[in-house]
């Protein structure tokens, strides 16, 4: 079954990533495959088969996966498109009270997730429909939280950390993305934005896949916030991946 080959890729990723230090400007790191496995896993249900195309997303919002465990898990959209009505989320360690974990009881809702699943809701229905043929993955499984120089916390995004920490982790990364294209065998990979369209394709130079990208859906990218789902649906259908 290829759910359970990939939740064998992403419990061996989860261990992993949880060996690593970072440095300033990280002050906090949640890793929801640890304290959200449940959600995630119910997730991985929809990797059954191959798939012919896999959108890869840069790494878990604090109101999305990090609230869920499913990428860009936006709560509304679990619930009602994916049909995950029901999950057992823990505390991440040292969890702040800016960026608390309250798995579906979470009142906010991420931008990101709204607009991705909105978009596959209305080209596809439901989501077996969507699924039959495509799926999501993140790339890196960890909620950054930076502290700014005044002192205050934000969200940080993994191309903002060390370097050096940055290579050590994209290392594990890199492979968890190449064994779950071999198990899923697309024939396209999109990138969601330019950091996972940059790594989806340093990772998968060899294989035997079409690695492109649409633009990411984040409010903090401001050619998002005008058409966003037109602009990611005309960049499908001209690379091939949408007729």
């Amino acid at each position: 079954m290829n759910n359970s080959n990939i939740l064998n890729i992403y419990e061996r990723l989860c261990d992993e990533v949880d060996g690593l230090k970072f440095s300033w400007p990280v002050a906090f790191v949640y890793n929801p495959l640890r304290y959200a496995w449940d959600g995630f896993r119910q997730y991985m249900r929809f990797a059954d088969g191959h798939k012919r195309v896999v959108f890869v997303g840069m790494n878990p919002g604090p109101w999305g996966m990090a609230q869920t465990g499913v990428p860009f898990g936006e709560v509304n959209s679990v619930r009602e498109f994916l049909g995950i009505t029901s999950i057992t989320v823990n505390r991440p360690d040292n969890m702040q009270v800016s960026y608390p974990v309250q798995g579906l009881e979470c009142g906010r809702s991420e931008v990101s997730g709204k607009r991705l699943w909105g978009l596959f809701r209305e080209r596809f229905g439901t989501a077996d429909s969507f699924f039959a043929e495509n799926f999501v993955l993140n790339y890196c499984p960890l909620l950054f939280i930076g502290r700014t120089d005044k002192g205050s916390l934000r969200n940080l995004t993994p191309d903002k950390i060390s370097p050096s920490e940055r290579v050590k982790l994209c290392t594990l990364c890199d492979s968890a993305l190449i064994e779950a294209v071999e198990i899923l065998k697309p024939e396209h990979v999109i990138g969601i934005g330019n950091f996972a369209y940059s790594r989806a394709k340093t990772a998968l130079i060899g294989q035997n896949v079409n690695v492109t990208k649409i633009l990411h859906p984040s409010p903090a990218n401001p050619h998002a916030n005008s058409g966003w789902a037109v602009k990611a649906q005309i960049q499908l259908k001209s690379s091939g991946v949408w007729q």
